[in-house]
């Protein structure tokens, strides 16, 4: 009997997949990665599920740790939004679970690997992309891509198979992580409509204000309010303080990887004021070329993982790069939470550039005298004199 890995959700898809493999010629070993979006109870129910359905093992992979390490410190470092919006949420989480279950496929001697993904959607080249390049001898198998199966033929398959759950689709998808949730309905098929209230997994339960302050130690969050814990807990635990106020919420419109375009609702409080907290910390801790070309990195880096290219040797060059940056970008920045949205009041870094011995914007200047002033001006306009000097017509 071959053995086989199945990527597990404990959805619709991966079930039907877990049952019909394991009524043919595999020994399938379910595994789920966890990168924020169980708890304990729900790996047990899954568990529970994964070896009713026909499992000969099943297997919960701990990926919180690896998960940061790995992506989200590198997503932070390079304050990566998407389209100038999104923190890549799913696209982070799929790259490690891919990336642990094609380990533990490797661990067992697995002959085959499997995932739920269909033909229409990123995930499935973010998976076949990791599989194809770090286990090219393994069998990929994606039974709902390759019989292009309805959700319907799948319920009546579990059903006639003996396995009466509760299939009925949720009104909203929702797949929660440690670096934000997704949220999917029938309104972001649509480009005119905005999801509703309900749609969110936090709700809004705090109409006041609340002031924080988040400690950064060369690039990482280390503490809220002074209390120091590490990173993948003071992300948690800034997402517990925030999520309340409903901050983080909208709608990213993107390019998918097979060709479309496509929108996709979100909550990410954690993540989005840590990005934009970081990012002010580092206007006043980097130099002009170094944010520069940041930005220019970050927004590559964002890119290509979002397309699957995590394992293209670029990728540890420009993650060289981002720790590189960071070096100097210490100190605290005190945060406002309001209903829906939040303020960065300001920063407080023994590393901070805006200095005014070498002068206040606007006001005086301490380094230079007038006449300095005009030999610089003069300086810095020649290119542009020599060449409308040249160039009178245009």
């Amino acid at each position: 009997m071959k053995k086989l890995v199945l990527a597990y959700s404990g959805g619709l898809d991966t079930s039907y997949c877990l049952r019909s493999l394991s009524q043919k010629d595999f020994d399938v070993h379910a595994v789920s990665v966890n990168t924020g979006g169980f708890s304990p109870e729900e790996v047990k129910e899954m568990k529970a599920k994964a070896l009713a359905l026909g499992a000969s093992h099943y297997e919960n992979i701990d990926a919180l740790d690896s998960y940061y390490l790995r992506i989200v410190q590198f997503l932070l470092y390079g304050n990566i939004l998407r389209n100038g919006t999104y923190p890549l949420s799913v696209s982070a989480e799929r790259i490690v679970q891919g990336l642990d279950i094609i380990a533990y496929a490797q661990k067992i001697g697995a002959d085959a690997i499997a995932h739920g993904s269909t033909g229409a959607g990123n995930d499935q080249v973010r998976f076949d992309m990791i599989f194809q390049i770090l286990a090219p001898n393994i069998e990929i198998i994606t039974p709902i891509r390759d019989q292009q199966l309805s959700r319907q033929e799948e319920i009546d398959y579990l059903k006639k198979e003996g396995f009466e759950m509760s299939w009925e689709k949720a009104k909203y998808s929702i797949n929660q992580g440690l670096w934000g949730t997704s949220v999917g309905g029938a309104e972001t098929l649509t480009s005119h409509q905005n999801l509703p209230e309900e749609a969110y997994p936090s709700p809004l339960v705090r109409n006041d204000s609340l002031k924080i302050e988040i400690t950064f130690e060369r690039g990482q969050a280390v503490a809220i309010d002074g209390k120091e814990d590490s990173p993948v807990a003071v992300i948690q635990q800034l997402q517990a303080l925030a999520a309340p106020f409903a901050i983080g919420r909208d709608i990213h419109v993107g390019d998918t990887i097979v060709g479309i375009k496509g929108r996709v609702g979100f909550e990410a409080a954690a993540p989005i004021i840590l990005i934009k907290a970081h990012q002010l910390l580092e206007k006043h801790t980097l130099s002009k070329w170094q944010l520069f070309q940041k930005e220019q990195l970050g927004q590559f880096y964002g890119m290509q993982l979002h397309e699957g290219h995590y394992l293209d040797p670029v990728m540890r060059d420009i993650e060289a790069f981002l720790l590189s940056s960071q070096q100097t970008v210490s100190g605290r920045v005190a945060v406002q939470l309001h209903p829906y949205r939040f303020e960065l009041e300001g920063i407080r870094s023994d590393n901070d550039l805006m200095q005014a011995k070498f002068g206040s914007y606007g006001e005086m200047n301490t380094a230079w005298n007038a006449e300095e002033a005009k030999g610089f001006i003069k300086v810095l306009a020649t290119a542009s004199k020599v060449y409308h000097s040249v160039n009178k017509k245009l």
